[in-house]
């Protein structure tokens, strides 16, 4: 008896594989079929003749297979495998394969990987400016990534920055305390913050919710919010601090190539794009400025033909900007801003800070935790061990509408969480241990709805 492999599905005259494949397949999650193909596989499980085997050919064996060999999917912590490396295992990444040796594909991929630092020009100098009251920007959510940036940027830097914060409803308690204790702690900081009407924003959230099964919009929408504040005040940087992890987790689930890791050390590539300027009577851009650009413009335009024709789909992006749709008028200041400034060329540069380089070579939530409270007034959240997104009051929410999703192969994107959690104890920012107990108390993987659902749900009726 035959049957398919667990995790792959035909769909559109293709198979698709929902799961995270060895070193050596590791971005062949689709395979086109004939229609003789389609017709065989679709019959299983079965016995197969010689010619259906035939004409299955290099199909056989890798996916389709003996029946016995067909991978059970765990249905919880307890009945999963286990990588040897890091905190990956088949039950948050269902459809994982680990090597010979007992190791997962982020694990066996380290090497190929660990240069891959940031989307966006890594700065972590910044000059003082003299044409604006700030030297650089942030988006600040009270969280312990936005609170140790702001610290970096703030008090050992001495520059004058811009704390912008967009008040989401679902602000967990512990962020709005570390936004308080911030601002009595930190002088040279000028914080605004902004909120969406209840009306629209409702609007948005409930598109937002039938598409992607949860409300996080995080931080487009404050993007939506403070770009013409950024072009008005002539900020000249847009600072980002990403977690290593979640920076090299997009790799993995497959939303951006390697290519997009080097696009902005690209010399050649960033001098024909500025001839282009310059002939359409635009002033060339300077490093990071190109990526402000390209990502203000994504939120109301949606992906480009570039990342279509390459593959490379964000479907977490995608959604919000088809959301967003539901309120035009949101993004018509930020379809003005956008052009005037690339008019103008007065464009914040996007630019993000390695967190593990300013932490002296890798970014240990422990020391950092420490540091802010102590620096910053931060206020840790309940769950003082907490080590990944600690300023949302859904966030478990979301760990658990994406991981359902993908677990049940409705959507092929895996869980960010469960990727930022195998990579942070892959890359030691956090300890295996501390990863392992974080992923079975604290994160949102789990096959029942989890109760702060009822939070996100409330807010939508």
């Amino acid at each position: 008896m035959y049957d398919i492999q667990s995790r792959w599905k035909i769909e559109n005259k293709r198979l698709v594989y929902y799961g995270l494949r060895r070193k050596e397949d590791l971005f062949r999650n689709t395979v086109k079929l004939s229609s003789a193909q389609e017709k065989i596989i679709s019959s299983l499980p079965k016995e197969l003749s010689v010619d259906e085997k035939r004409t299955l050919g290099e199909l056989m064996d890798k996916i389709v297979l003996e029946s016995s060999m067909k991978r059970v999917i765990p249905k919880s912590l307890d009945e999963a495998t286990f990588c040897r490396g890091c905190a990956a295992n088949d039950f948050i990444i269902p459809g994982i394969e680990f090597d010979e040796d007992g190791f997962c594909p982020i694990c066996t991929t380290y090497e190929e990987t660990k240069g891959l630092k940031s989307l966006l020009p890594v700065m972590n100098d910044f000059p003082v400016s003299t044409s604006s009251r700030f030297d650089v920007a942030v988006f600040y959510t009270g969280g312990k990534d936005s609170t140790y940036l702001l610290y970096y940027l703030s008090k050992v830097k001495k520059l004058r920055v811009l704390a912008l914060t967009w008040e989401i409803p679902f602000m967990s308690e512990s962020a709005r305390l570390s936004i308080e204790g911030a601002k009595k702690s930190m002088e040279n900081v000028e914080f605004v913050s902004a909120k969406i009407n209840d009306s629209d924003l409702k609007k948005i959230y409930r598109k937002l919710y039938a598409l992607s099964g949860n409300t996080c919009a995080c931080p487009s929408l404050a993007y939506v919010l403070f770009y013409p504040l950024l072009v008005e005040n002539k900020v000249p940087y847009f600072v980002a601090g990403n977690e290593p992890a979640q920076v090299m987790g997009l790799y993995y689930n497959h939303m951006a190539p390697k290519t997009a890791y080097s696009f902005a050390e690209n010399a050649p590539m960033n001098f024909m794009y500025n001839i282009f300027r310059i002939l359409t009577l635009r002033p060339p851009l300077k490093s990071g400025q190109f990526q402000s650009l390209a990502t203000m413009k994504q939120l109301y335009r949606g992906e480009n033909i570039f990342q279509k024709a390459a593959g490379y789909h964000n479907e977490l992006v995608s959604n919000i900007v088809t959301a967003i749709k539901e309120v035009p008028s949101l993004t018509d200041p930020l379809r003005r801003a956008v052009r005037r400034s690339s008019r103008t060329g007065n464009i914040p540069a996007f630019v993000q800070v390695d967190l593990d380089w300013i932490s002296g070579g890798v970014y240990d939530w422990r020391k950092t935790k420490d540091i802010i409270i102590r620096e910053c007034g931060w206020v840790a959240p309940e769950s003082v061990s907490k080590g990944l997104h600690t300023s949302c009051s859904i966030e478990r929410c979301k760990e658990y509408t994406q991981f359902i999703r993908f677990y049940n192969m409705q959507s092929t994107m895996i869980p960010f969480s469960a990727l930022e959690i195998a990579i942070a104890g892959r890359n030691r920012n956090l300890p295996r241990d501390e990863a392992l107990r974080e992923m079975k108390k604290e994160l949102g993987f789990s096959l029942e709805e989890i109760g702060e659902c009822e939070i996100m749900k409330g807010y939508l009726k």
